[in-house]
């Protein structure tokens, strides 16, 4: 089996759990580099804190399971979190605070989407029961895990987040179980979503990492976390909406620098100057993002808009009288930052730019090579189809005055070949309809596995009623490829066509094949005089498009054509096409 690259692995793992596994990867990821080191410290006995892993592993697996059994899961997972924490206080293990006091990262995430899975999958009765069950479980495992009443300021914080947390999760699960929502606009910024997860994994790492300080900060620090979750939700969708994104990124700094500014949460909330952390790398790709999809005319005001809003929070927080050489510092770092966001937002808008020409380049070149493959059909099978109804018609009226019975027998053959002519015809439109099998050619009857039988077969019926003589020599060359085979199949058959078509007063024709080490030569030559000042298909309106065609398969196969007059009367066609090696880009019918 294939070993995945290493750079794959998080497509694959995004495309095997989606968005919210994700998120869930990133929350396990952020406990273990939290109990790792308190494993190893000297405070209690060492490795104790490694015991809080089996119990994030488990429900961890029950909120992948959710996603196929939400009710087995979430049953499953609330007795997890109950003998867990059983287990916790059974052995001393003391976890760590997060969002909910005690409840790890991976845990609060892990009981989020629980609660996702149940109310978008069961009935509403049934989906209130298993809530239930997991909000009382929740509840009984913070009270083991801590002694909540003894503290009663914590236990405040510690419902109202819990009670966001449940009414988001069950408020995003009835919105996507409702039938009016357009599936269209939530494929999109699903999919919007899952292009950015490098940004996704990272918000969420600095988020959970943020959930760290709320439990200790009080109420208001809460409302500065959902700024913090609105400026990562505005830096998602900044490609979709640039403008607005950054509107409400500035206005959601302003918000939380100012309660970080007026309430007692600054001094136990993680920030910088003002800012928290996450907030910070949201406004970076939102400033990015709009330099990259903005309209340019706005992006200035914009990004002054955002460096304004960023520029009060941190002067409010440094205060009237802050230190000169602080403020230059700042100012100094946030005008570096600030020019690397911009340049990264630029090189992105000129590549995509670079890519739509591309596109449109390669759009182009595809369909002018369509055009001209449905020109080579239609000149090299339907052409062929109407010139002998044109050769009999010619011949039934030059014949009718001496024989009369001649006419009957003209008919006939000129009925045949309009039949096959509306085949052709017929195949060639299922053709552009799409609707031919996949991988075969319009023309596949055409297209020669048995080069020598199809030419012995073009010979007798395909003539014109000149006669044609047929020499073959294809010992030792084994299978042909089929592009050659083809290119050479349809080249006799449009030299005998040119023939029935230009020559005069033509007695025969011959038509020779065989293979010259790494070449097939071609040769059909005809002992008629040529008709009119333009032979053979030069490309006016006179004479077609035949030799043009031709020129155009052979080039195609990097071989050899040359066409022309014979010194003793008529007309030549010889063409040397490849066998072996680099035969450059194939025949595009």
């Amino acid at each position: 089996m294939p070993r995945l690259p290493v750079r794959d692995v998080p497509a694959a793992v995004l495309r095997r759990f989606g968005l919210p596994g994700v998120v869930l990867f990133a929350a396990v990821l952020c406990d273990v580099a939290i109990i790792a080191p308190a494993a190893l410290d000297d405070t209690g006995p060492i490795l104790q804190e490694l015991w809080l892993l089996p119990g994030i592993a488990a429900i961890t697996a029950c909120a992948l399971w959710a996603a196929t059994r939400p009710a087995a899961a979430a049953l499953t997972g609330a007795a997890v979190l109950l003998l867990s924490s059983l287990g916790y206080w059974y052995g001393g293990i003391v976890s760590y605070t997060a969002l909910l006091d005690e409840i790890t990262f991976a845990e609060t995430v892990a009981g989020v989407l629980l609660v996702y899975h149940v109310v978008l999958a069961l009935p509403p009765l049934l989906a209130a029961c298993v809530t239930s069950v997991l909000v009382v479980s929740t509840v009984i495992a913070v009270v083991v895990r801590t002694d909540l009443f003894r503290y009663p300021q914590l236990m405040g914080a510690t419902l109202f987040a819990g009670t966001v947390l449940l009414l988001l999760a069950v408020l995003v699960a009835v919105l996507h179980r409702q039938p009016r929502q357009r599936g269209a606009e939530r494929s999109a910024t699903a999919t919007l979503l899952r292009k950015q997860w490098p940004l996704v994994v990272v918000l969420a790492a600095l988020l959970f990492l943020e959930l760290f300080y709320v439990g200790s900060s009080g109420i208001f620090s809460l409302v500065v976390l959902l700024c913090s979750f609105g400026a990562a939700g505005t830096a998602l969708l900044a490609p979709h909406s640039p403008l607005w994104s950054s509107g409400f990124y500035s206005a959601l700094v302003v918000t939380s620098g100012g309660i970080l500014r007026v309430t007692d949460a600054g001094s136990r909330y993680a920030d910088f100057e003002g800012l928290p952390i996450s907030q910070i790398v949201s406004g970076m790709a939102v400033v990015v993002f709009v330099v990259r999809y903005g309209p340019p005319r706005r992006t200035p005001w914009l990004i002054a808009l955002q460096s304004a809003a960023v520029a009060v929070v941190v002067v409010a927080h440094l205060g009237p009288y802050g230190r000169a050489e602080s403020f230059r510092i700042l100012f100094v770092a946030a005008a570096l930052v600030l020019g690397i966001c911009v340049a990264l937002g630029m090189f992105l808008r000129a590549r995509d730019s670079e890519r739509a020409r591309a596109v449109a380049t390669a759009v182009g070149d595809a369909q002018t090579a369509e055009r001209m493959a449905l020109a080579r059909e239609l000149h090299d099978v339907v052409a062929h189809h109407v010139t002998g109804i044109v050769v009999q018609a010619q011949a039934a009226r030059m014949l009718a005055a001496q024989n009369p019975a001649v006419v009957v027998d003209a008919l006939g053959q000129i009925e045949q070949a309009g039949t096959d002519a509306m085949t052709a015809m017929r195949r060639l439109v299922r053709s552009m309809r799409g609707e031919a099998p996949a991988g075969a050619s319009e023309f596949s009857e055409q297209a020669t596995t048995d080069l020598a039988a199809d030419l012995r077969r073009l010979v007798t019926n395909g003539n014109h009623g000149v006669p044609t003589e047929l020499e073959l020599d294809l010992d030792g060359v084994g299978a042909l490829p089929p592009e050659v085979a083809r290119s050479a199949l349809r080249l006799v058959q449009e030299s005998l066509t040119n023939v029935g078509k230009h020559a005069e007063d033509v007695t025969g024709a011959a038509v020779a094949l065989r293979s010259t080490g790494e070449w097939l030569h071609l040769r059909v030559s005809d002992d008629g005089r040529n008709s009119g000042a333009a032979p053979r298909g030069d490309g006016d309106d006179t004479s077609g498009y035949g030799l043009v065609g031709m020129r155009e398969r052979v080039d195609l196969l990097r071989g050899r054509l040359v066409a022309g007059p014979l010194d003793k009367g008529g007309w030549q066609v010889e063409a040397w096409l490849p066998l072996t090696g680099d035969t450059g880009r194939r025949d595009s019918e």
